[in-house]
């Protein structure tokens, strides 16, 4: 691992310990040469996902997409960023799920995951995504989703 302040490329681990309930492993580094110490986190990288667009192209899954989406519906909201990288990490989870399972995973998969999972964290950032997601014409088309939102 290269140190990040200088060129050298022999730093040592100094502790390794699970993160994220023993989905990554955090390890801290430290460089002989400058002793600069940094931290760095191994994970799985499983196979790709990929993803069925409306147009059939195949792209790959891209959490940052999802992240965007949803800091974009929630800004302004009592939403902290740590939320929005844990919905997006549950979408990606709910999406390699339903892959495995035989599932073809689509625009419109991904699209409703996210909403699902906006539910449970915010009302007003779920009726935002929802409104551009589902291409809302008119103030008709809020009053139908927000029932929807009402009934669950």
């Amino acid at each position: 691992m290269h140190c990040p302040v200088c060129p050298n490329d022999d730093t040592k681990v100094i502790d390794s310990r699970p993160a994220d309930d023993g989905a990554a492993i955090r390890r801290r580094r430290s460089c002989p040469e400058c002793s600069y110490r940094f931290t760095t986190y191994e994970r799985l990288e499983g196979a790709p996902l990929l993803v069925a667009k409306r147009s059939g192209d195949r792209q790959p899954f891209d959490r940052a997409k999802v992240i965007f989406g949803v800091r974009s519906a929630c800004k302004g909201r009592p939403v902290e960023d740590e939320q929005i990288d844990a919905l997006a990490e549950m979408v990606e989870d709910d999406m390699r799920l339903a892959a495995a399972a035989g599932t073809e995973i689509t625009s419109s998969t991904v699209g409703h995951a996210v909403l699902e999972h906006l539910k449970a964290l915010d009302e007003v950032a779920y009726m935002r995504f929802a409104s551009v997601y589902k291409n809302f014409d008119d103030a008709a088309d809020f009053r139908r989703e927000l029932a929807l939102l009402k009934q669950t």
